[in-house]
C-alpha cells in the first residue's frame, strides 16, 4: 500500500488510465472482429452489400485503432501491425472475388 500522499495518488491515476486504455483496446478487438467476420462472410457470399461491409467495418477499425494510438492505449507499432493485419485480410476476401467476378 501506499505510504504517502503522492505514491496514493499516483495509485489513483494509474488505476484511472489503466480502466480508461481497456475500453479502448476492447473497442479495438470488437471493431477488428467484426471487420475479419465481414471479410469471411463476403469470401462465402460474394455482392456488393457484403463488400460495402468489408469496407465500412475496415474503416471503422481503422479509426478506432489510430485513436487508441494517440491516447496512448496502444504503442504505435502494435497499431501498425494490427491495421496491416486487417487489409491483409480484406485484400485476400476481395482480390480472389474480384477475379473471379
Amino acid at each position: 500500500m501506499a505510504n504517502n500522499k503522492s505514491a496514493r495518488k499516483r495509485i489513483e491515476i494509474a488505476e484511472r488510465n489503466r480502466l480508461h486504455n481497456r475500453s479502448y483496446k476492447a473497442a479495438m478487438r470488437t471493431l477488428m472482429k467484426r471487420c475479419l467476420n465481414a471479410c469471411a462472410d463476403y469470401t462465402s457470399a460474394p455482392g456488393d452489400d457484403s463488400k460495402a461491409s468489408v469496407k465500412s467495418s475496415m474503416s471503422a477499425a481503422f479509426s478506432k485503432i489510430d485513436k487508441a494510438i494517440k491516447v496512448g492505449a496502444i504503442h504505435r507499432n502494435a497499431g501498425a501491425h494490427q491495421k496491416s493485419r486487417l487489409s491483409a485480410a480484406v485484400k485476400k476476401a476481395i482480390e480472389p472475388a474480384a477475379a473471379e467476378a
